[in-house]
């Protein structure tokens, strides 16, 4: 499932890149002076050598405005449905328009290469230009989307997450019964493990080691403040009890102590996020 998903993330974010290059294009197709202009005061090194580069690898907006439209119409009917609507009206000419004004001309219009002029000298009131910030506003509802997908998508990896660490630790509750005391911590020690290098990944705290062991990330997590003083004491016991199951050979655990360590990471796993 979270395979698939991560699928549907790439799609969603080729389309918002697609959507900014075609935000480009029609910037470029109808107002050329105006967006060569601006482009090269952003670029200090070689800017006519950068722009001719740049048009390039603009695309047609007229070509390939429909394919996009009509693919992140679909995605925002999925995600975002209350603002489809918004999203269409952008597009398509009002039924019961009774002029063309700046304010009601849409994507639609631009598509057709309309241009409405007045008096003797063909005064332009309103042309292709006049969509470009309606496509800007339909840009800008697929990016809402977007940030709506990956917060979804968050939400499903943790509650997927929690679900197989409930299970984990379930299995090593069900080993503590049967007295198989050290593979009941070893197994709530890998869920600890995992749960501290997912809250790692939740604040975008850097784990630079490959096998990074609990207590490594349980010290990266109270330097980036993401737990306090007595959190972090806390998983250092936890950590000593796994190590007691895994690597201690001396002495077996005791189920207290066994229990305690699955009683201690449920805790963590349910507090620490």
């Amino acid at each position: 499932m979270l395979s698939n998903l991560d699928k549907y993330k790439e799609v969603l974010k080729d389309l918002v890149e697609k959507g900014v290059a075609l935000s480009h294009a029609i910037q470029y197709e109808c107002l050329p002076q105006e967006f060569e202009k601006e482009f090269k005061k952003i670029i200090t090194k070689n800017p006519e050598k950068a722009f001719s580069e740049f048009k390039k690898d603009l695309p047609s907006f007229k070509d390939k405005y429909q394919e996009w439209y009509s693919e992140s119409k679909a995605v925002i009917k999925q995600l975002l449905p209350h603002r489809l609507e918004d999203f269409i009206k952008l597009y398509e000419k009002p039924k019961n328009r009774k002029e063309i004004t700046y304010s009601n001309y849409v994507i639609e219009d631009c598509l057709q290469g309309l241009q409405v002029t007045r008096g003797v000298y063909k005064e332009k009131v309103v042309g292709p230009d006049a969509a470009i910030p309606q496509f800007q506003q339909q840009l800008n509802i697929l990016k809402a989307a977007m940030r709506r997908f990956e917060s979804s998508l968050f939400e499903i990896r943790q509650m997927v997450q929690a679900d197989l660490f409930v299970s984990e630790l379930e299995a090593a509750k069900d080993l503590l019964k049967k007295k198989f005391f050290r593979a009941a911590g070893a197994m709530a020690g890998v869920v600890l493990e995992k749960h501290l290098g997912q809250v790692c990944e939740n604040h975008n705290v850097i784990v630079k080691k490959k096998d990074p062991s609990i207590n490594d990330l349980n010290d990266l997590l109270k330097g980036n403040e993401v737990i306090d003083i007595s959190q972090w004491r806390f998983v250092q016991h936890l950590a000593d009890l796994r190590n007691l199951c895994d690597h201690n050979k001396k002495r077996e655990p005791k189920p207290g102590e066994v229990e305690d360590l699955i009683n201690g990471v449920d805790k963590i796993s349910k507090t620490v996020f």
